[in-house]
């Protein structure tokens, strides 16, 4: 007998399994069409095929993700990278330099650049501004007349980011600019991402130019923000200052398009996702009074009667678990895409090198699945006695692994003061061509909320 003869046998490797075609798929467009049209609901039935899906948009196979466990595992493992349909159509928006879409050794650099301004013992002296922010917001409005809560939520997005993060004295016709662009732009990339149709998008077609002028006011109203700070010859301590003194890995300055697509990172993205989330706590508290009333409540409790404070924050349980809600059931960031840099698995999926997978934290947070009564509004899911039930990665606001949003406690803490503040002056009340049904872009806001302040 040898010893080959006794050697026990090596386990079977189970066989990869392809993942299956989501049905409804037609020539040309596949799924593009079904994108376009009810995206959400598209995503969201999507797990009844599986936990990896296989789309088609345009020319491309696209794998959909669908189980919370597995978009933890590609959020964590590095052969999935920033890249595919959402980023691509970023890329005239924030180039290819900034933290939001660099891989690798460039990503790392940028985060090490970054991440002071946003640790936790530096939110702190951010509180101020947030506070005096959140405030003016309250006393612009007046009860009985019509606020634009889009105009109004880039405002006060914009200016909290814009004074904290770089120090610029910007004022409403700058948040104004670049509520408009965005708008148009954010629009546009969507379109871009599902329907893959580059040539037409060249086109002189009423839509293409107005999408052309949206973006590069965007990038103007960036320069013009950096040239001023250069002109000033000012060094605070903030963001800015960090980036214009910032070194690269051979200890020379970095460059300006990267520079310039840093503040694009900082300034664009945040403010529109700020932005669209504080539109739709406006409409939580308009249609769930209750909550309201208990926000109003439990900030009294707090203060005593005083203004709400930056301080105060943490003590807001129910106030917090609003905002934590409000996020799960209308995330800003519906979708998000990665790339897989090597033949890879997942979930027992074969996922072969260079192909895009997409997958939806609107649908995931939302899964039956994961979440009793999921399409209810309950603040109170986010108790410590229930929150434990959630799955993991069946809630993930801000991302998670090393793409998890930096800025993650600083948007946490605006929205609660800016709820806190609002709340605790006014009630609201629906007006005459208010539409708070879902805008899909590359971000999900209310189409037109309009809204008319009571003061309590």
């Amino acid at each position: 007998m040898t010893v080959e003869s006794v050697r026990p046998a090596a386990p079977e490797v189970p066989e990869l399994l392809e993942p299956p075609v989501a049905g409804g798929r037609i020539p040309l467009l596949g799924h593009g069409w079904k994108l376009v049209r009810d995206p959400l609901a598209f995503m969201a039935q999507l797990r009844d095929h599986g936990d990896v899906v296989r789309l088609r948009l345009g020319p491309k196979t696209v794998y959909a993700v669908t189980a919370p466990a597995l978009t933890g595992a590609l959020a964590l493992n590095p052969d999935f990278i920033i890249a595919g349909p959402l980023w691509e159509s970023l890329e005239g928006l924030l180039g290819k330099e900034g933290v939001a879409t660099a891989n690798g050794p460039l990503h790392r650099r940028q985060r090490r650049i970054i991440q002071p301004a946003f640790r936790l013992d530096a939110i702190p002296a951010y509180g101020p501004i947030m506070e005096e922010e959140a405030h003016a917001l309250t006393e612009r409005w007046r009860t009985g007349e019509t606020i634009d809560c889009t105009s109004e939520s880039f405002r006060v997005a914009v200016r909290i980011a814009a004074r904290c993060l770089l120090r610029g004295d910007f004022m409403d016709e700058r948040a104004e600019r670049l509520c408009v662009a965005l708008a148009t732009v954010f629009r546009g990339m969507y379109r871009r991402m599902v329907v893959p149709a580059g040539p037409l998008y060249r086109l002189p077609l009423p839509a293409n130019r107005e999408f052309n002028r949206a973006l590069a006011d965007l990038h103007l109203l960036v320069d013009e923000i950096v040239a001023e700070r250069r002109e000033s010859g000012q060094k605070p301590d903030d963001l800015l200052t960090a980036l214009l003194e910032a070194t690269d890995d051979n200890g020379d300055p970095i460059g300006e398009q990267e520079i310039h697509d840093q503040v694009v990172a900082i300034l664009t993205p945040g403010s529109e996702t700020i932005a669209s989330t504080i539109m739709w706590l406006l409409q939580v508290l308009t249609e769930h009074p209750e909550h309201a009333d208990k926000v109003r409540e439990e900030v009294e409790s707090v203060t005593g009667g005083r203004p709400v404070a930056f301080d105060d924050v943490r003590k807001l349980t129910h106030t917090n678990n609003v905002v934590v809600e409000a996020m799960r059931l209308r995330p800003a960031v519906w979708i998000l895409t990665r790339r897989a840099v090597a033949d890879a698995e997942l979930g027992g999926y074969r996922i072969p090198a260079g192909a895009d997978i997409i997958y939806s934290p609107y649908a995931i947070q939302r899964d039956a699945r994961s979440y009793a009564h999921n399409e209810e509004f309950d603040p109170d899911r986010w108790l410590p006695e229930r929150s434990k039930d959630v799955p993991k990665f069946a809630m993930s606001p801000f991302s998670n692994g090393n793409r998890k949003c930096p800025s993650d406690h600083f948007s946490m803490a605006q929205l609660s003061l800016i709820t806190a503040a609002v709340a605790t002056r006014y009630r609201f009340e629906h007006v005459s061509g208010s539409d708070d049904t879902t805008r899909v872009g590359i971000t999900l806001r209310p189409n037109r909320l309009l809204l008319r302040p009571v003061l309590r």
